[in-house]
């Protein structure tokens, strides 16, 4: 497919998707999220893909939604046309995502990497929720993803303040996973990506089920939800290749089944 605001492209059985509007810091409209939701529909039917990157650019991951599309919208439009929802169909996906981040990654850039599964930062790289500041507030879940990843206090600070935090600080709070030189992002993240993409994909989808129920349900909830599908690998060829590949110092071989 040849799109407009995003290129995508294939390495062995990862799937990429990069953010294009290098002129305007790749920021979100309603185009290039019809775009990539066609991407990430595409890869999450391809039964060769088992693991997604979504990146941007050196200057950056996302700045943000594009404030020209949103400015002059009434209240009446945004409800009636029940806006943003598409914008989080990437939470539907149950295949892991990971957001390689350089530059910015602000409102609902910042957003959209939150939603990624693991978020590989450089060195450059720049978090923010600046919607206060201009007289909004986050709509793409960042309220309830931020917290649950720093705490409220924290949270609260960069929300009600629009404070930016830069890689190290966001890797010290948990929000990213690790932070490399921008030479070594994307090499990094598809290294990542390639290696879950050699697992079991019947396995990564269920412990990706797992945790995301951490989030969703309260402790005894997910947990009775992490031991159901704990059982139900054992139902899988692959639970007892990899059982016996350990115990016969070789590596496994997973069929997915």
């Amino acid at each position: 497919m040849v799109f407009e605001n995003i290129i995508t492209e294939v390495k062995g059985k990862v799937g990429i998707i990069t953010l294009n509007r290098p002129k305007a810091l790749n920021a979100l409209n309603s185009a290039l999220i019809a775009e990539l939701n066609t991407a990430l529909d595409a890869y999450e039917a391809d039964s060769d893909i088992s693991a997604i990157i979504l990146t941007g650019n050196e200057k950056a991951f996302a700045a943000g939604a594009d404030i020209r599309e949103m400015k002059d919208k009434t209240f009446d439009e945004v409800t009636s046309q029940n806006f943003l929802h598409d914008w989080n169909h990437i939470d539907n996906i149950t295949k892991p995502i990971i957001a390689a981040v350089s530059g910015f990654a602000l409102g609902g850039g910042f957003e959209f990497a939150l939603i990624c599964d693991i978020i590989i930062a450089s060195e450059t790289a720049k978090f923010s929720l600046p919607e206060t500041t201009i007289g909004i507030i986050p709509g793409l879940g960042g309220t309830q993803r931020l917290v649950q990843a720093i705490g409220k206090s924290k949270t609260m600070e960069m929300i009600l303040t629009g404070r930016m935090i830069d890689a190290a600080e966001a890797e010290r709070t948990g929000i990213v996973a690790r932070v490399v030189s921008v030479e070594k992002l994307q090499d990094e993240a598809l290294a990542i990506a390639t290696k879950i993409a050699s697992l079991s994909k019947p396995v990564i989808k269920a412990a990706k089920q797992a945790v995301l129920s951490a989030y969703e349900m309260p402790m005894a909830q997910g947990s009775a939800r992490e031991r159901t599908l704990f059982y139900s690998m054992f139902n899988l060829h692959d639970q007892k290749e990899g059982m016996a590949a350990f115990l016969e110092k070789r590596p496994p071989k997973f069929e997915d089944r």
